[in-house]
Formats: C-alpha cells, sequence, structure tokens
C-alpha cells in the first residue's frame, strides 16, 4: 500500500511540475479554475506524502483512501467544469471574476504567486495533445488518481 501512496504522490508532483514548465517556459498563464486544479493536486500529493511517510494499517489505509478519493473528485469536478466551459465558452465569464478575485486573495497566491495566483482566461485554448486540452488531461489524470484511491477503500484486510 505504500507504494500506492507513492505513486500517488509522485504523480501529483509530475503534473504540478508540468503546469509550472508551461506556465514558465511555454507562457501559458493559469485561471482561476487552473489555479483549484492545483490546489487539488497539492491536497492530494500532501495527503498521499503523509499517508507514505505514515504506512498506516488498516483503518488508517481506509481513511487517507477516503481523503485521496475526495480530493481527486473534487478535482475532477473541476476539471470537468473547466473542459466544459472550454467548449462553451458563452456560457460563462472567467476572465475577471469573483473566483479570480477569491484566489488571488488567499495567503498562498502570496506566498507562491508563480503557482497559486490566477491570471489567464477559462476558456482559452493554448494546448493541446492528441485532440484533448489540458482540463481534458487533468480529468483524466483526477479519474485515475481516484480510481488508485479507491484501492485502500476496497481491499480486504
Amino acid at each position: 500500500m505504500k507504494l500506492l501512496f507513492l505513486i500517488i504522490l509522485l504523480s501529483c508532483i509530475g503534473v504540478l511540475g508540468y503546469a509550472q514548465y508551461l506556465q514558465h517556459v511555454q507562457g501559458l498563464l493559469p485561471c482561476p479554475l487552473c489555479v483549484a486544479q492545483r490546489v487539488a493536486y497539492w491536497l492530494l500529493g500532501l495527503t498521499a506524502f503523509v499517508a507514505f511517510l505514515h504506512n498506516p494499517k488498516y483503518i488508517g489505509r481506509r481513511f487517507y483512501g477516503c481523503l485521496l478519493s475526495v480530493f481527486a473528485f473534487a478535482g475532477a469536478i473541476i476539471a470537468a467544469r473547466h473542459a466544459w466551459l472550454i467548449r462553451f465558452p458563452e456560457s460563462f465569464e472567467c476572465g475577471i471574476s469573483p473566483e479570480e478575485a477569491f484566489l488571488n486573495a488567499l495567503p498562498i497566491a502570496g506566498w507562491w504567486p508563480g503557482m497559486f495566483e490566477a491570471n489567464g482566461d477559462c476558456a482559452n485554448i493554448d494546448w493541446k495533445f492528441l485532440s484533448l486540452t489540458i482540463p481534458d488531461w487533468s480529468l483524466v489524470a483526477f479519474i485515475s488518481l481516484g480510481s488508485l484511491a479507491l484501492y485502500p477503500l476496497l481491499a480486504k484486510k
């Protein structure tokens, strides 16, 4: 089970590292929904890190699995909403929105603005791979990580 938590942690580090590459090297600005997804990846990664260090027994594994599943589900909802907005941009104005003002006012945006400050437009499509956008791939990642997180909940002693 310890390996499972390590895989989730390393996956979150990889996704967040690639997000930093896209932002700082490729020049793609994160929108409020991108930042919210980053927060979900951070919560997933930190929970997996604590679970890896703790190496819990049965009840603890279920607790960490539940937390990981909740964070992955929340991230998947945000990513699905973002993917939907890209396909139907007329249904939502994301520019300078209350969400952006709220996220940029959080202490983490001041501590690490390169990771948590939202400056982009949610409806922009600046990057695609295999015809899928960043939110589409993020949704795939959240579903995959959430599926992994379910294992401690469903596994027998």
